[in-house]
């Protein structure tokens, strides 16, 4: 057993032990989980030293980073709940349902068996099931909950059949066995092929992908800090399973064709809602869908190195959003409330711009260091991402353009300085191909006008007719929901049954 496997196991165990121990008599439990969730943050800190002075080597890169991401959020989130949810009737419940999550997380990324990682995926899921619906009562709450419970469930059909045909092929379940036995093939059989687009699969029905998204969108019934724990954590699994099966994913085309189709199609029809939504926490939710479809995307590219930096940026980014969603109102007013000058002439400029710094910063790393290669699709998403930095008020100015120029320049560099370090130790498996960029540069470009048109053009005829549509998630989630219903009604308690004034939840995810 290694090192970084016998230490993040001793992290779990560490949580699973705080579990039990919440269920002893007493008003203790918030003191065990915020004891607990503080131990295992001196743990992920003390691994990499104890790692270097056992066997004189540099730890590795990602499970340190997963190890003190995780222990980080749940440090965080619980000391958050501990105030949040104090007096609450169930919050010992609470306690024992965030304790129980943790520790299968923990469980899922230090794991190197694939049978270990299905149950604790699993139990991942079942145990937000109870945070989700923290309050009984509201039947929105569970409405949802039932929704989200479907379709995990259907995710864990697709992640067992997956297992199942693995081991009949490679006769073991081991990650690093497996790895090991594919790296050795020149291309995979029909069954593996399979396989590799059941984990696709697995990935897309628990990252909240269109069109089985509403669940994601619509969790705003549970507490704050399980919005918190949903999407800085647990729905970027299914980035972290698939990047741990690189070497699967790679080798088969229709999995990565999968996940690049339906990945940039939620990022960028879920991009779009994201810019009609009013409320805080549905914007954040909407932009966990399209994040997730960002994630699932790169790594359907090969660009494995860009999706982990993805992961931990994102888990950090909404982790905070999340609980401090209060103050996101003020900061929307300054991102979103753009200036009006956004012209034809000056959304074709920016963009010159900014590829003109993007490819003159990468020549220069280039001439620096000869090794460092960057994908088409990176320069790409690059150019679109950071032309709006590019952005003046109202008419042109000079001092404004030039701090622009700064930002890309800054952003850029900062990106490729997070790149040379996550390329280490997660290659790229990218490879040219004309009609992926393609895809790819319509897909950003797509978002990247859409912004100019909500902001500039809101008053045009198309964009009347075509809000209700894009404000409404395109009513993808009204046939899903109406489906699942027939298919599996939802049981209400009597006490909800009878209510005669209940929040009615729409797909919009705000409540009426």
């Amino acid at each position: 057993m290694s090192l970084f496997v016998a230490s993040g196991l001793a992290l779990a165990a560490i949580f699973f032990i705080g579990f039990i121990v919440s269920y002893l008599p007493g008003r203790h439990h918030w003191l065990v989980a915020r004891a607990t969730a503080f131990l295992a943050l001196l743990v992920s800190i003390a691994y990499p030293l104890i790692e270097w002075l056992i066997t004189g080597q540099t730890p590795a890169l990602i499970p340190v980073i997963m190890g003190l991401l995780v222990a980080l959020l749940g440090w965080v989130i619980i000391g958050y709940s501990s105030r949040y949810l104090e007096g609450e009737s169930r919050e010992r419940m609470f306690v024992h349902a965030i304790l129980f999550t943790i520790a299968c997380v923990f469980t899922l990324i230090s794991t190197t068996h694939l049978l270990i990682l299905a149950i604790a995926w699993t139990g991942t899921s079942i145990s937000l099931h109870y945070l989700l619906t923290f309050y009984r009562e509201r039947k929105a709450a569970q409405v949802v909950a039932h929704k989200k419970f479907i379709v995990s469930r259907l995710g864990e059909i697709a992640l067992g059949v997956a297992l199942i045909l693995i081991y009949l092929e490679l006769d073991t379940l081991s990650i690093n066995t497996i790895t090991a036995s594919l790296s050795a093939m020149s291309e995979l059989s029909v069954s593996l092929q399979f396989a590799a687009a059941l984990f696709a699969l697995a990935a897309i029905l628990k990252t909240a992908q269109l069109p089985l998204h509403g669940w994601i969108i619509q969790v705003m019934e549970a507490p704050t800090p399980v919005s918190a724990l949903m999407h800085a954590g647990v729905v970027n699994i299914g980035g972290y399973v698939l990047i741990t099966m690189a070497t699967l994913i790679n080798m088969s085309i229709p999995a990565q064709l999968l996940l690049v189709v339906v990945g940039s199609i939620t990022a960028v029809l879920a991009g779009w809602v994201m810019m009609t939504r009013i409320s805080i926490k549905v914007r954040l939710a909407w932009s966990t869908c399209a994040q997730m479809g960002f994630m699932l995307m790169e790594i359907g590219l090969g660009l494995y190195e860009l999706a982990f930096l993805h992961l931990i940026a994102h888990s950090i980014y909404k982790g905070h959003a999340f609980l401090a969603a209060g103050d996101a109102v003020k900061q929307a007013e300054h991102k979103d409330y753009l200036p009006s000058w956004a012209a034809p002439k000056g959304i074709i400029i920016s963009l010159f711009v900014s590829s003109g710094l993007i490819i003159g910063s990468l020549l220069i790393w280039q001439w620096v260091l000869p090794s460092f290669i960057l994908a088409s699709e990176i320069i790409v998403i690059l150019v679109f991402a950071l032309a709006p930095l590019l952005w003046y008020q109202k008419s042109f100015s000079a001092k404004l353009f030039s701090l622009g120029i700064l930002r890309v320049l800054g952003v850029a560099n900062l990106y490729y300085v997070w790149h040379l370090i996550f390329s280490q130790v997660m290659p790229s498996a990218a490879s040219d191909n004309l009609p992926q960029l393609i895809w790819i540069t319509l897909s950003f470009g797509l978002l990247y006008f859409a912004q100019i048109a909500v902001i500039k053009y809101s008053d045009s005829r198309l964009l009347r007719v075509c809000f209700p549509w894009i404000y409404n998630g395109f009513y993808l989630d009204e046939t899903f929901t109406r489906l699942t219903f027939k298919i599996w009604p939802l049981k209400l308690s009597p006490v909800q049954a009878e209510t005669k004034v209940n929040r009615r939840i729409n797909t919009s995810g705000e409540s009426a």
